[in-house]
């Protein structure tokens, strides 16, 4: 049986890593400088660290290039540039998910608050399906809006004893609830 013949991608292929590694190996500590002098932090000059690499393996440089820390700052900085918009890109879409669901990110990790958000929702729908409709309210006023009493009690339209008998009551009951599913 014949061994069939590497093709011209694979190659290829090897040829760029050979060339990446080489640059690599010469370069390493003035490619990761001019990371992480353009890197928000540490974890992202990892990211792009490596990213670089690829990059590198997917355009090497051509080999009549003279002054290759020029080729590479100049490299480094539009990977910089287009890891940064793409961050971008996805905060953007996480805030405008996060909009649509009518909740302000204003904790660190955006991710984090749609999770909150998506859990809140759940809960609301559970409180909703399970107390009288003036519990359910002054519950969600107090807890989800983050109003306190005296703003509950002006929203509902009622005193703040009632207000909070509503919640109490409503808590009471959800509690309840939840001992017996468990």
């Amino acid at each position: 049986m014949e061994k069939s013949e590497p093709s011209v991608n694979s190659k290829q292929q090897e040829y760029n890593v050979n060339v990446a590694a080489e640059i690599f190996a010469e370069h390493r500590d003035f490619i990761y400088a001019i990371i992480r002098a353009k890197a928000r932090n540490r974890e992202q000059t990892d990211d792009l660290f490596q990213n670089f690499f690829l990059s590198l393996v997917a355009r090497p440089p051509s080999p009549c290039i003279r002054n290759i820390k020029g080729y590479l700052y100049r490299a480094i900085i539009n990977d910089v540039i287009d890891n940064t918009r793409q961050m971008e890109r996805y905060q953007n879409q996480v805030y405008r998910y996060a909009e649509h669901l009518g909740c302000s990110l204003v904790e660190d990790s955006p991710e984090t608050a749609l999770i909150e958000a998506e859990e809140m929702g759940k809960m609301v729908d559970c409180i909703e399906k399970h107390l009288h409709s003036s519990e359910a309210k002054a519950i969600i006023l107090r807890y989800k809006n983050n109003y306190k009493i005296k703003k509950v009690a002006a929203a509902m339209g009622v005193n703040n004893t009632l207000a909070w008998r509503y919640i109490s009551k409503g808590v009471t009951k959800i509690r309840h609830f939840f001992r017996e599913r468990v």
